[in-house]
């Protein structure tokens, strides 16, 4: 008798569900082969990433980086963590150490010379800092402005940064000596000489100037980078709301380069109170009553730190010394973060009031 077939891939005589039913059980099939096999060839994967040939694929790459590592420790975080053991104990670099405890600290904080140098760091840092940073700034704007050779300029405010420092502070003792090229140039205006390497606010002003030669170029670089960040489309619409070189400096480009200037701020901050080779070599002396200068109006808080440590041999005195020092980088970094953060958030309160303002006037 003849059979009539069914639906495709449904044998004569079979239901419609009985091959379905068989579809379904050949997919179930399928399915489990297919994560077994995944289950295999990831139990393969994990196996072979925890196996000894694994582990040798990573060690290559752990070699090629290891001397960063290893010259860190020796060199970095070695000296710092003996520091801190030093600073509390009386050494003189060969004899047996001396628990002290935190003797060190206090006798540091009754030192008048300590103060004495402190008060000299900061008013060195004051009147090199902030003249630094604005001529930086307008050398930056100026840069970045259509001048012709501004690539030959770039490089030449850079080269100082990279000057030795020894030979910048042998040049600039002989220009600031009694009769060098800075009283040359003042008695051919007319002025007297000034004792520049003799008096009090003399030193200031000629270790102050040094530093400012040196770091200027490298500050103006940075805010370069700032400024080449700004969209041109910011200073093109000051210049349509005629607005002139001062207002779009002082009002456009501030403002958007607080991160930049922060940055440069805390830098500055850092280096300008760790300044040692500018008084150490400008006023060479064996006489611990004349080290820094007349005076020692030239002493600073890394100087007399030097004088203590290897020139008394005082090591662990020069160790307390250079912990307090860190603790007051610390506090100027905290003050020049707050300073700016708190002008920027003042700054994006404002705009949000604005904001607010002109979507109520406009309803």
């Amino acid at each position: 008798m003849a059979t009539v077939a069914g639906p495709a891939g449904v044998p004569a005589g079979a239901s419609p569900a009985h091959g379905e039913a068989g579809h379904v059980d050949d997919r179930k099939r399928a399915a489990g082969g297919r994560r077994a096999d995944g289950g295999k060839r990831a139990e393969g994967r994990r196996t072979g990433s925890s196996a000894p040939g694994g582990r040798r694929r990573h060690l290559a790459p752990l070699l090629a980086v290891s001397p960063f590592y290893v010259l860190f420790a020796v060199f970095g975080a070695f000296p710092v963590g003996f520091s801190l053991y030093l600073s509390v104990h009386d050494w003189n670099g060969i004899g047996e150490m001396r628990f002290v405890g935190l003797q060190q600290y206090g006798w540091l904080l009754e030192d008048p010379v300590f103060w004495h140098s402190v008060r000299n760091t900061f008013e060195i840092w004051f009147l090199s800092t902030v003249p630094m940073l604005f001529l930086a700034l307008v050398l930056a704007f100026l840069l970045h402005s259509q001048v012709r050779f501004s690539t030959a300029y770039r490089v030449a405010y850079f080269i100082p940064n990279v000057t030795s420092m020894v030979a910048m502070t042998i040049v600039f003792g002989s220009v600031f000596a009694q009769a060098g090229l800075a009283n040359s140039a003042l008695k051919a205006l007319g002025s007297d000489g000034v004792g520049w390497l003799t008096s009090d606010f003399g030193i200031k002003v000629a270790i102050s100037t040094m530093i400012i030669w040196r770091w200027v170029g490298y500050n103006a670089l940075i805010f370069l980078a700032g400024l080449q960040a700004i969209p041109t489309d910011t200073f093109e619409a000051a210049r349509i709301d005629g607005a002139n070189s001062r207002q779009t400096l002082f009002r456009v480009v501030v403002p958007q380069l607080r991160p930049v200037i922060l940055f440069a701020a805390i830098t500055s901050t850092i280096n300008g109170l760790q300044i040692f080779t500018e008084s150490q070599v400008l006023f060479q002396s064996t006489d611990k009553a004349t080290t820094g200068g007349p005076g020692q109006e030239g002493m600073t808080i890394v100087l007399y730190l030097w004088q203590k440590a290897f020139g008394e041999h005082q090591f662990g005195y020069g160790a307390a010394m250079g912990w307090l020092l860190f603790a007051i980088i610390g506090l100027f970094v905290i003050i020049n973060w707050r300073l700016v953060s708190g002008s920027e958030r003042d700054e994006r309160r404002r705009r949000g009031v604005a904001r607010r303002k002109g979507a109520r006037d406009a309803r």
